[in-house]
């Protein structure tokens, strides 16, 4: 797998509009105080947690796992005294689906034993148990394609090369280094992203012969397909959505549609191994032992409701003048399967609930309207709070997917205002694990500088002082920021998210750390108040309209199937990963392709 650095997911272009004079900030300090107070000594933070991940469990986008979660949410938040709670639709996603029964057994020679795999999410049932070889479909070129061709109907096929697996000698649980925090304090804001570079003709090559390839393995009819957990080992899998079949050639591409979508072209079962299990498949095979499995797969999918959903709830506004003025905080309620979704987004969620809970359990009165966004579909493409936006704020230029590429591409396209635009002061997002807030990202809006600083004074023993003039991607904030709103991620410490816990088996609760969280907690609600109670909202962007994707080349991706079959990597959700892993129906626009970004990082 190619190694990667820096990773971005890129959604929208930023949109910005100008500036409003900064307003005397009226905060009593004792505020504060109290805040850090009520969050630390009387936290309900891991209370919410462990319901949410143990109780209800994963919550995959439309799973009914994920329809729980939201009725929980909003139950809890009208307990807790906020206001117009409500499950908030916000536009069709599609199939929900939930795993009912899996289990795999490998004999190879006179020895059997399990096979330790995960069904990727809407990956179809098997008919019933399946006994099949296992071939190592490991085709280079056009000739190695035709040793496969009559072999592959009803087999279980391994699809990935083998990956070597290193030891591990640098700790999987990390926390900002000084070094990191500074070279962040000190950045300079982003220049003009670098010229834009077409494919190689080996890149093209590679992509004409992985689509040939992956077409062969439906039009044979191969009963399973088994990747391996990229980017994870020492046990861990790493578990994401199944791919739809490449277009028929001749046909249209599958551009546009997802795994979920209900009228989506049929799948084939797939599973991702521990990358261990399958590497031993790999050398046995290699070495010419027979290798035999049995997949037994029970899957349900569910259309009786194809809307997406997000929980909304609010602490209402006291001040006559400001309190139709909105500020929000929130996290993606929604969450792979494999595990219970506790760091992603399980923690996050559980912070912006806790932040909203501190500051209705202080009887403060804030004097603008503080509202609470919990999304769903953020794995598919943030979509919960593009379509919350959509709904409430405002659109790129007329709400298009092809407004949406031009500005993406730096075409100067407008804002369409809703009446919620001017009302909006600002959205604070977490979305990067359990590790505690170290500060914030400025997304690029340098007037906020200072004001950010002086907010994070009160927590400097916990070294959260943070504020860097860099861009973060790859979550909720992006749908607001992209707006003009002035939209938020905070900083992190990655402890293993990245290394452990992502899109995991590992993503359970016994990964949380309840000090991260109750500091988070409280560093979020003294952000949301403070800016609830400004004389004006926070200033706005006063750059013009840019492209922010650097080095992607739309008019030479726009065709998916070549995307998903380019052989390279690509980077989604903010995180490395390998083109195998992209769930089916997150578009290929929105993830960048690591070679051709080399030379920009």
């Amino acid at each position: 797998m190619f190694r990667k650095k820096n990773i971005v997911l890129l959604i929208f272009a930023a949109l910005l509009t100008p500036s409003v004079a900064l307003g005397q900030q009226a905060t009593a300090p004792e505020a504060v105080t109290k805040i850090m107070d009520e969050g630390m000594n009387r936290s309900q933070a891991m209370a919410t947690i462990r319901y949410l991940t143990d109780v209800i469990g994963p919550r995959l986008t439309n799973s009914p796992g994920q329809k729980r979660a939201n009725q929980w949410t909003k139950q809890q938040l009208e307990k807790w005294g906020l206001k117009n709670a409500m499950v908030d639709p916000w536009g069709e996603f599609g199939r929900g689906w939930e795993l009912k029964r899996f289990s795999a057994m490998v004999t190879a020679g006179e020895q059997s034993t399990a096979f330790r795999a995960y069904p990727k999410a809407w990956s179809p049932s098997t008919n019933g148990a399946v006994t099949s070889d296992v071939i190592y479909y490991d085709a280079a070129n056009d000739a190695d394609l035709e040793k496969f061709r009559g072999r592959l109907k009803g087999a279980i096929v391994l699809n990935a090369p083998e990956r070597p697996v290193a030891d591990i000698f640098k700790p999987t649980a990390t926390r900002q280094s000084d070094a990191d925090l500074a070279a962040m304090e000190d950045a300079k804001p982003a220049g003009p992203p670098p010229a834009q570079a077409a494919p190689t003709d080996a890149q093209r090559a590679a992509q004409a012969f992985n689509y040939k390839k992956t077409r062969m393995l439906f039009d044979e009819g191969a009963a399973v397909i088994i990747d391996s957990g990229f980017g994870v080992d020492a046990g861990t899998i790493r578990v994401m959505g199944a791919n739809l079949p490449p277009a028929v050639p001749g046909s249209a591409p599958n551009f546009g549609l997802r795994v979920a979508s209900k009228n989506a072209p049929a799948t084939i079962p797939q599973l991702v191994a521990e990358v261990e299990q399958y590497n031993r498949l790999v050398r046995l095979i290699k070495q010419g032992v027979p290798v035999k499995m049995t997949v037994d797969l029970q899957v349900q999918f569910y259309d009786n409701d194809l809307q997406g959903y997000n929980t909304i709830a609010e602490i209402p506004g006291t001040d006559p003048n400001l309190k139709d003025e909105v500020v929000m905080v929130g996290g993606h309620l929604d969450s792979w399967h494999a595990g219970t979704g506790a760091t992603d987004n399980g923690a996050g969620v559980t912070v912006s609930m806790e932040a909203v809970r501190i500051i209705q359990a202080l009887g403060l009165k804030p004097r603008r309207t503080i509202r609470i966004g919990l999304w769903t579909g953020e794995e598919q493409g943030l979509l919960g709070s593009r379509g919350y936006v959509a709904k409430n704020i405002g659109t790129v230029g007329d709400g298009s997917d092809a407004d949406a590429f031009r500005a993406m591409g730096g075409a100067k396209v407008p804002i369409s205002k809703k009446p919620g635009h001017d009302k909006f002061s600002a959205y604070y997002n977490l979305d990067n694990g359990t590790g505690q807030i170290r500060g914030i990202y400025l997304q690029g809006n340098a007037q906020l500088r200072s004001l950010f600083k002086g907010w994070l004074t009160p927590f400097q023993s916990w070294n959260a002082t943070t504020v860097t003039i860099n861009n973060t991607t790859g979550t909720d904030h992006q749908a607001f920021d992209a707006l003009g709103i002035p939209g938020f991620q905070f900083i992190q410490d990655p402890i293993e998210y990245f290394t452990r816990s992502w899109h995991t088996t590992q993503d359970v609760s016994d990964r949380v750390l309840e000090e991260d969280l109750k500091r988070s907690a409280v560093i979020m609600a003294a952000f949301a108040y403070n800016t609830a109670m400004m004389d004006e909202r926070l200033p706005r962007k006063e750059t013009s309209m840019a492209s922010v994707i650097p080095g992607f080349n739309f008019r030479e991706h726009m065709d998916e199937v070549a995307f998903r079959n380019s052989g390279m990597d690509f980077s989604v959700c903010g995180h490395e990963i390998d083109y195998r892993e992209v769930p089916s129906g997150f578009p290929g626009i929105y993830a960048l392709d690591r070679h051709r970004h080399a030379a920009g990082e």
